[in-house]
């Protein structure tokens, strides 16, 4: 039910919007006939596209989600744009029609007649005074005879084309970039974090950290390859996988997660689920994963002893598996409850805004992946409705909250000013 309910959501959103894009990109650039009803199959076509990619990559048919997923990105920025265009266009009409009515010409009023009595005037009676003009051939005014710019159709039809130009282009070059990004190697970023009660000897402790690195349709084996070896040049002390590994179950996705086990590090590598295993089988990948070799936190602590000093890494479930009632929730409690208040706290979440609760057990820092740092701008703005921190360090009542742009994407391959993202977290002693 639950399934059906978001692709009824989606079905109903995606209609929304292409009936707008419709309007602004066909009805508004066409005159009425064959190229108006084209426009309209196609618009159509491509709103069905959507929910279309969505069902159907799930079923495995994956030849659909490069075209769907792709047209997903175009879509979204077509509406971005032509959005932002609605108040520069209005402004154009009225310039327009101020033009038009300052431009009108009046009428010209008719001149009086000139009436002569009959043998007045220095010409007497013997000039004979003008014939009137027969009916109908006089001049129609001036006014009537222009058509007025305001109501030509032409102009409006012009300023219609341009914007729908200029939004197609610029969605379509945004695109282009945003899908060379996502495709590309994830950025190695570097960030120092101080804790106060970070021992003396454990300065400098390292933590790789990696989120979304979502395997599925449009990445396989190789993606994760090329992440193993990143994060392993790193020379890490722990390794971090903060949630959403895959988007398909163990049988179709089991190989393509495979070089996991290739991951290195002095002290072991870490896995806390996000919110897209719970819809790929949460309880074979928790098995395939730690398979592989890396240790999977379900509301649990343990101790890393390291360089004379102790540190507590910790790990909470994400939500979902709570919220579609067939796997436990997060337990802050259990993984956070009766500890040495004394010693520094890392928490792995995959969402940031379970850094609300982990703060009441005053976790030191948490390290969080899910929103993909916005994936596409200005989507951002919106994911900072839902998550305290979108990307980077911030902070939550305290706790330190450290989010990384995951490695991978969700839906459109396409990241525009969040770039695929691998940190090395670097703990300093204050």
């Amino acid at each position: 039910m639950a399934a059906l309910g978001f692709l009824g959501t989606l079905a109903l959103i995606t209609g929304l919007i292409h009936l707008y894009l419709w309007k602004r990109l066909v009805r508004d650039t066409t005159t009425p006939g064959r190229g108006r009803r084209i426009g309209g199959m196609a618009a159509l076509v491509l709103a069905l596209l959507v929910p279309a990619t969505m069902v159907a990559t799930r079923a495995g048919v994956r030849w659909l989600a490069w075209p769907g997923y792709l047209w997903l990105a175009v879509m979204f920025y077509l509406l971005v744009l032509l959005l932002a265009l609605e108040v520069p266009m209005a402004v154009a009409k009225l310039v327009l029609r101020r033009r038009a009515t300052v431009a009108e010409p009046t009428a010209a009023a008719p001149e009086p007649a000139l009436v002569v009595a009959a043998g007045a005037g220095p010409q007497g009676a013997g000039d004979a005074a003008e014939p009137p003009a027969a009916a109908g051939t006089a001049d129609p005014p001036a006014a009537a005879a222009v058509q007025q710019p305001d109501h030509d159709p032409s102009r409006r039809l012009l300023l219609a084309r341009g914007a729908a130009i200029f939004a197609g282009l610029t969605a379509a070059g945004v695109t282009g970039y945003g899908v060379r990004t996502a495709m590309g190697p994830p950025q190695l970023d570097r960030v120092r974090i101080p804790l106060s009660k970070l021992p003396r000897s454990m300065d400098g402790l390292r933590i790789a950290t990696v989120s979304d690195i979502h395997l599925g349709p449009l990445r396989g084996r190789g993606h994760t390859e090329r992440i193993v070896a990143a994060i392993n040049r790193l020379d890490a002390d722990i390794v971090a996988v903060v949630g959403d590994l895959v988007d398909g179950s163990v049988a179709e996705l089991g190989e393509a997660a495979a070089p996991l086990r290739y991951l290195r590090s002095r002290y072991g590598s870490y896995f806390v689920t996000g919110n897209h295993e719970y819809y790929s089988g949460v309880e074979e990948w928790v098995q395939e994963v730690d398979r592989l070799g890396l240790r999977v936190l379900q509301n649990q602590r343990l101790e890393i002893a390291a360089r004379g000093g102790v540190l507590d890494l910790a790990g909470v479930n994400d939500p979902s598996g709570a919220d579609m009632g067939f796997a436990a929730g997060p337990d802050y409690a259990a993984a956070l409850g009766d500890r040495d208040s004394s010693r520094p706290v890392v928490l792995l979440a995959h969402q940031p805004v379970a850094a609300v609760e982990a703060a009441k057990y005053g976790v030191d820092l948490q390290l969080s992946g899910h929103t993909h740092g916005g994936q596409m701008a200005p989507f951002n703005y919106l994911v900072k409705l839902q998550q305290p921190v979108v990307s980077g360090l911030g902070e939550v009542d305290g706790t330190k909250v450290y989010v990384t742009n995951g490695a991978g994407f969700w839906g459109p391959p396409v990241r525009v000013g969040a770039p695929p993202q691998i940190t090395l977290v670097e703990l300093r002693a204050q």
